[in-house]
């Protein structure tokens, strides 16, 4: 495991002359954004305290249908995937906390995980349940839906594993419970539509009188897979009467990849923002669908005006904002440990972009009518390299300047490939 010791040499130690060069780099955009009326320090101090959490089976060679490319080192138990995520956060300063997945991640002792896990300076964030596959052992099958199933037995197993997540997530400190569905159909006539949404939220009635105080529940959409003909619960609309009957701890999580093609996903989050129902996201990139990809890869600017909408409620004091941030990939092709810095390293540069938006001027402008101008106004924050903005609030934080080259030359996978030898650990398929 890299220790504490190694991750602060790797983060302080970048080089003399690469320090150098940083410092220049966030003099010169200092002094840039001076004249433009704007303060270095408080973009950094903002970037400081943004946070995301991994997930745990991103910490592993993801796949496909087709087959899947494991990597050397990768870990083969839970306490070696908090280890990996504990080098995440050391390198980015912006990754705290871990979020499990029920049961492909089930603690054999909850309180033991968790005191690991903050000997390694994590916490825990949502907790997520899974009554998408069937697992050794359960008595009854989701081949035809869980909480959606027509026989009362199913769906009161699904409610059942679900209260079983909770109380986990109860010890190990967590707060939150997200909920995804994979229940739907593949043909018309295969199962009632009207019958099928009541159902599911009958059942999230019963899990959400379950929630310990202070504990939130997300619903998270999708359009499609595996069900292609009709999801019960396909969109954000549909997300949203399901946390509007729940009650006011019910919100709705949004992941970037769980939209149709085209999708104005800023327009989804501003219309949660307004209803008081955002809970969190999945952050991750696409091209055509679910494709979990790095975050920023594909869309940077979709994702800049995300994040636009965020900050303009975090300014605003919104109230119930309150969002859990959490990082959903699959991995197939890039180191995990790799891609999730470099995940967070692009989120932490959307949100420093976004806060570099002269609010008062874009609303001058949307107010008067001048398009152009309002346009701009995002465009200029959006193309300012705000890089040496999030290196100085890493570098503050202990971190990184570069956490992937830092990672590089920390010698850490070559270390844990040697001592992981002797099996892997065989992650699910990606949500």
């Amino acid at each position: 495991m890299l220790t504490t010791h190694t991750a602060e040499q790797v983060a302080l130690s970048p080089g003399a002359e690469a320090l150098r060069h940083h410092e220049r780099d966030y003099e010169a955009l200092a002094e840039r954004l001076a004249r433009r009326g704007q303060r270095a320090e408080t973009i950094v101090d903002a970037v400081g305290r943004f946070a995301v959490a991994v997930p745990s089976w991103a910490l592993g060679t993801g796949g496909t249908r087709f087959g899947r490319f494991p990597g050397p080192g990768e870990p083969r138990s839970l306490a070696e995937k908090l280890a990996d995520a504990a080098v995440v956060h050391r390198l980015t300063g912006g990754a705290p906390r871990v979020s499990l997945h029920i049961p492909w991640d089930e603690p054999d002792d909850v309180a033991a995980l968790r005191a690991l896990a903050a000997e390694l300076g994590l916490g825990f964030d949502a907790v997520n349940s899974n009554t998408f596959q069937d697992q050794p052992g359960q008595p009854l099958s989701y081949k035809l839906g869980s909480f959606s199933h027509p026989d009362a037995a199913v769906r009161r197993q699904a409610v059942e594993h679900h209260r079983h997540v909770i109380e986990v997530g109860q010890v190990l400190g967590a707060d939150a419970i997200t909920v995804w569905l994979a229940d739907g159909s593949n043909y018309p006539g295969q199962m009632s539509l009207r019958q099928s949404f009541d159902r599911v939220l009958d059942c999230l009635r019963d899990v959400y009188a379950a929630l310990p105080a202070g504990w939130r529940l997300f619903t998270e959409h999708k359009p499609y897979e595996p069900a292609f003909y009709a999801t019960v619960v396909q969109d954000w609309g549909s997300s949203l009467l399901l946390a509007q009957a729940l009650g006011e701890r019910a919100q709705c999580l949004v992941d970037l990849g769980h939209h149709l093609p085209n999708t104005n996903i800023e327009l989804v989050v501003a219309r949660l923002l307004g209803a008081g129902k955002l809970g969190g996201f999945h952050f991750n990139d696409s091209k055509y669908g679910d494709d979990d990809l790095t975050a920023g890869s594909i869309k940077p600017y979709g994702l800049f005006l995300i994040f636009h909408e965020l900050v303009l409620a975090e300014r605003e004091r919104l109230a119930g904002f309150r969002p859990a941030y959490m990082i959903d990939q699959s991995h197939n092709i890039k180191d995990p440990i790799e891609d999730l810095l470099q995940t967070v390293d692009q989120l932490q540069l959307a949100y420093a972009k976004a806060q570099l938006v002269d609010h008062a001027a874009l609303t001058e402008y949307q107010e008067s009518g001048d398009v152009l101008l309002a346009e701009r106004a995002l465009k200029d924050a959006f193309e300012t390299d705000a890089r040496p903005l999030v290196a100085e609030a890493r570098r503050r934080a202990g971190a990184a300047l570069d956490p992937v080259l830092a990672f590089r030359a920390s010698g850490y996978r070559a270390r844990v490939a040697a001592q992981r030898s002797g099996g892997g650990y065989v992650p699910p398929q990606s949500l």
